[in-house]
């Protein structure tokens, strides 16, 4: 006869949904979603900074409401009739329902403090947010609606360079961009550029690098070639942060870097610097 039996107690168990914690690209740590959602999508606990898509970054820069979108009807051609592991064709249509846009860049027009802007943001989650011959002539547009209404011109960055789909075409950008900024400054207009994690390529190497003042967000990554890419051609070891937004502002390539509540006020303040008759 048994006179005492041990009872087993189940744990109770706990349903977490799926897709309620995040682990953290640079500190690893596992962090509630909804707290990086409500810090702005930056790591509570090691001020990362998560990448946000251009609507985001829309709602963040500018006075709510106030941005005007335009040139939605520019998309990308398929010149090359160019095929990888798909056709670009059936790529590009991909991106469009994955992220609801019809570009990796969106353009138009919008208040900072009430003051009229002419802006450009790109989205890396659209093909890297590679420049093409569609995301150059939005771009293009930008700028010259900034020249034209004589209002700053404001882009933000975040890209892998230029789309190799399209080949030459998404290179002529460079130029065109570049150009086009010329005429901009030209004509004492200020032109303030935002770089976001990661900055990379043909559009570093164009209108990313020409802002009047260049802003970077903590720790992004900003360069030309990757820094494997790097150490390969010059077979020596890269230093520590190389290519992080703090080491650029360090020598002397970029002008500030910016927490990302604070960049919306920055702009202001830089405007009225740049040009208080504006």
């Amino acid at each position: 006869m048994t006179w005492f039996k041990k009872t087993k107690t189940q744990p109770k168990k706990v349903k977490i949904p799926e897709g309620s914690w995040v682990k953290c690209e640079s500190c690893k740590e596992i962090v509630y979603r909804k707290e990086i959602e409500r810090n702005l999508k930056v790591c509570p606990k090691c001020n990362y900074h998560f990448r946000i898509d251009a609507r985001e970054r829309i709602n963040l820069l500018f006075d709510p409401g106030s941005f005007e979108e335009m040139d939605t009807l520019i998309v990308s051609a398929d010149p090359l009739c160019f095929k990888d592991t798909v056709p670009y064709k059936e790529r590009l249509e991909t991106y469009t329902g994955k992220t609801g846009l019809s570009e990796a860049a969106v353009s138009g027009i919008a208040l900072v403090n009430g003051l009229r802007v002419s802006a450009m943001i790109m989205d890396f989650a659209f093909m890297g947010g590679s420049m093409g011959s569609a995301v150059g002539e939005k771009i293009m547009r930008a700028v010259e609606r900034a020249t034209d209404e004589k209002i700053p011109l404001i882009t933000v960055s975040s890209s892998g360079g230029a789309r190799m789909q399209e080949g030459i075409f998404s290179l002529m950008q460079m130029a065109r961009v570049s150009a086009a900024i010329g005429r901009l400054k030209n004509n004492s207009i200020p032109y303030i550029s935002i770089l976001a994690d990661p900055t990379f390529g043909g559009v570093t190497a164009s209108f990313a690098m020409l802002g009047d003042i260049i802003i970077a967000e903590p720790r992004s990554l900003i360069g030309f070639a990757g820094p494997r890419v790097i150490e390969q051609t010059i077979k020596q070891q890269l230093p520590d942060n190389f290519q992080r937004a703090e080491f650029l502002l360090e020598h002397g390539l970029i002008d500030l870097v910016v927490h990302r509540k604070d960049i919306k006020c920055a702009m202001a303040k830089l405007l009225a610097h740049l040009n208080p008759v504006l």
